[in-house]
């Protein structure tokens, strides 16, 4: 017994001394970042500073604040830092999480509960590091993982922009999280996982218009928080980036961005995608779900070039498969035929107004649903959310008037949407599995 304590005592103990060497590593990490910040800021000219010295109105300055909103535009800040019926900005919007609830802060320049006592040195730190004033760790649902590729002279534009913002003086809202979820420190250990700081590094090889999209997909956009799968500890595997995933909680599918899967980008042009990003509507579909946020706040206001650059870095990825994380449950043959066969007098009765008996739609008002990868994706999780919440496009300026689609929730049960959506992806070509009633039940009740 005394042996067994013995060994005991000695395992805690080099446990204990690992973890405290651990500490001081990370702690060192923490300072050097600092010390790095700090080095960077004085050879970078500050634009923010310039702001509180200069008037607004000045040009060269006005100029370096329209950059910043541009850019805080490619970076969709607004969308997430802005609760429903909310002042710009001044934070509140709820993001629910497998560990807890957090609220997006505010971010204007009110000095008791924004950032009007940062510096631009805290807001590098905070966009590079993922590490707020007073070493304050960051959950990574603010994608500092991706920020971290954006350069100093773009994030200081970013803060000029915001510092220009009139403040609001709404106080940020507490996060609801479980224990240890609720303790920063424990982000010490996900930080020396999975991140790893670092700016953007353009690649020679590739063209100029390639590296900026890699730059405002990997970094600004970061489109990989969506597309591509999470592990049990929130973190996106590296190894399948833009490979396609479940958005946790929402559980709308993400699909893969990489050319030649499942929504098949390698078979548009780049012209194409490139005008799909920015009006939301295409003759080969239109954006639904929180995708339509992203056209709406963030990628009707990027440039032509910038959304022509995206699409040549999209395009040109190679195909890469991440396992889906949604529980497929299996349609006996017998079933699949008898909801193939109901649903095609549901969407007679309910579809085919608009989406035509044929399936081929009506131009960019009513997307075609024959031959359109995204209703015959793996698994069928947004065809069935689209049937039971509805489909609304973005209004753009490229679509000022936009169509939209009525939820069917109240109107269909389970068997019923299950039969309808299992027909349109058998019908006209398609070549999808049949849905199971049991997954219709799962997602009916899911938060939009």
């Amino acid at each position: 017994m005394r042996r067994k304590i013995f060994h005991g005592i000695v395992v805690l103990a080099v446990l204990g001394l690992a973890f405290l060497g651990w500490a001081i590593w990370m702690s060192g990490i923490l300072h050097r970042s600092a010390a790095e910040s700090k080095q960077v800021a004085r050879s970078v000219p500050s634009a923010a500073a310039v702001a509180t010295r200069k008037a607004w109105a000045e040009p060269q300055f006005a100029s370096v604040i329209a950059r910043g909103e541009y850019l805080a535009r490619a970076g969709d800040c607004v969308a997430c830092h802005t609760m429903r019926g909310g002042k710009p900005y001044a934070g509140g919007l709820a993001t629910p999480t497998p560990f807890g609830l957090l609220y997006s802060p505010n971010i204007t320049p009110d000095k008791q509960y924004g950032i009007g006592n940062w510096t631009e040195d805290d807001f590098w730190r905070a966009m590079h590091d993922g590490i707020a004033p007073g070493n304050k760790l960051l959950y990574p649902v603010f994608p500092f993982t991706h920020f971290t590729k954006v350069s100093r002279p773009d994030v200081d534009a970013i803060f000029a922009y915001l510092r220009s913002l009139p403040p609001a003086a709404q106080p940020n809202h507490p996060n609801e999280m479980p224990f240890p979820y609720n303790q920063r420190s424990s982000l010490l250990f996900w930080r020396a996982l999975f991140f790893r700081a670092g700016e953007f590094k353009p690649n020679p090889e590739k063209s100029p218009e390639w590296n900026r999209g890699a730059y405002l997909v990997e970094g600004l956009g970061h489109c990989g928080m969506c597309h591509s799968s999470f592990n049990a500890l929130g973190a996106t595997d590296k190894n399948a980036q833009l490979a396609g995933g479940l958005i946790p909680i929402q559980r709308w599918y993400a699909p893969a961005l990489n050319s030649g899967a499942e929504i098949g980008l390698g078979n548009w042009t780049d012209e194409e995608l490139a005008q799909f990003l920015k009006t939301g509507v295409s003759v080969r579909g239109a954006t639904y779900g929180p995708m339509s946020d992203v056209v709406f706040h963030s990628l009707q206001y990027l440039s032509d070039a910038d959304l022509q650059a995206i699409a040549t870095y999209l395009r040109a990825q190679p195909v890469l498969v991440s396992p889906s994380d949604v529980q497929k449950i299996e349609v006996s043959p017998q079933l699949a035929v008898e909801l193939a066969q109901q649903g095609r007098q549901i969407y007679i009765n309910h579809c085919a107004e608009c989406h035509q008996l044929d399936g081929r739609g009506v131009g960019e008002q009513y997307p075609p649903l024959a031959d359109n990868p995204s209703i015959a994706m793996q698994p069928g999780t947004n065809a069935i959310r689209m049937v039971l919440l509805g489909g609304f496009q973005p209004g753009t300026k490229g679509n000022p008037r936009p169509y939209s689609m009525p939820p069917f929730a109240q109107l269909l049960n389970d068997h019923d949407v299950a039969a309808v959506v299992t027909y349109i992806r058998q019908a006209w070509g398609n070549n999808a599995p049949a849905v199971s009633p049991a997954v219709v039940t799962r997602f009916r009740h899911v938060p939009e």
